[in-house]
């Protein structure tokens, strides 16, 4: 009698843990690939942000509609930074090998990084160049955007965060 009860008590074991473990690959199948997140640091605050809504491509080159779109888009994950403070900026690996730029007040990249931190000083994020007159201005707000390059053909992904001058 004792051998039907042992027995049983394995019968039972071995359903549940198939049950936890039917559960589990139920719950994975059901999640979906975490978006790379974009990091900003200013002295000692930091902010973090996935991928602005619509301006994710998955992958794939953002057609000219989206890019026009995402590049007017303000906002974002907000930062108060001193103007003599260092900015550093991070990606997720999958993104650095990819490559990619930051643009604050104006283009401060030359090219695409492949790393997966930069610092800037925050006097050039600030920093607005008239186009008609090439005069540089500095404001006391920037939409800091940071975005995934393809293959040489345009960004993929864009972040975006707010950056304000701490008087």
């Amino acid at each position: 009698m004792t051998a039907a009860l042992i027995s049983w008590g394995k019968g039972r074991r071995a359903a549940a843990a198939i049950g936890a473990v039917s559960l589990g690959l139920i719950t994975l199948s059901a999640c979906e690939k975490p978006t790379a997140l974009a990091t900003v640091t200013a002295g000692t605050t930091t902010v973090t942000a996935e991928a602005t809504p619509g301006c994710d491509g998955d992958g794939k080159v953002l057609d000219k509609k989206t890019i026009e779109t995402c590049v007017t888009k303000k906002g974002g994950e907000t930062i108060t930074v001193r103007p003599d403070e260092k900015v550093r900026v991070g990606v997720d690996p999958s993104v650095a090998k990819s490559g990619w730029i930051v643009i604050g007040g104006g283009p401060v990249m030359r090219e695409a990084s492949k790393e997966t931190y930069r610092s800037f000083d925050a006097e050039t994020l600030f920093a607005k160049q008239d186009p008609q007159t090439g005069q540089t201005t500095y404001v006391k707000e920037v939409t800091l955007q940071v975005a995934e390059m393809g293959a040489g053909e345009g960004p993929t992904t864009m972040w975006h965060f707010t950056l304000k001058q701490k008087d």
